[in-house]
């Protein structure tokens, strides 16, 4: 799969993740894709709240050891957040 950008997201604890997600997907087209890598546990329920909120897709979430891997797809009109 292939993103436009790549976070690397380990070590930061919320809410920083989906802060720094948040304000990377700002500079994308809609359409576009980043992936973001996280060790914080609680990513595993707060990326897929904020996608539903701010509208934004995940396309992919893929398990690496004790992180996680958010592939996360720019909607098309989304809402600010």
């Amino acid at each position: 799969m292939k993103s436009k950008e790549t976070l690397d997201l380990t070590g930061l604890a919320c809410p920083m993740p989906i802060v720094k997600v948040s304000k990377a997907m700002k500079t994308l087209e809609p359409g576009e894709i980043i992936d973001a890598l996280t060790s914080d546990p609680g990513a595993l329920t707060d990326f897929p709240a904020w996608a539903n909120t701010s509208g934004n897709e995940i396309i992919k979430t893929q398990t690496e050891g004790e992180n996680t891997r958010f592939y996360i797809k720019k909607a098309e009109r989304s809402e600010p957040v």
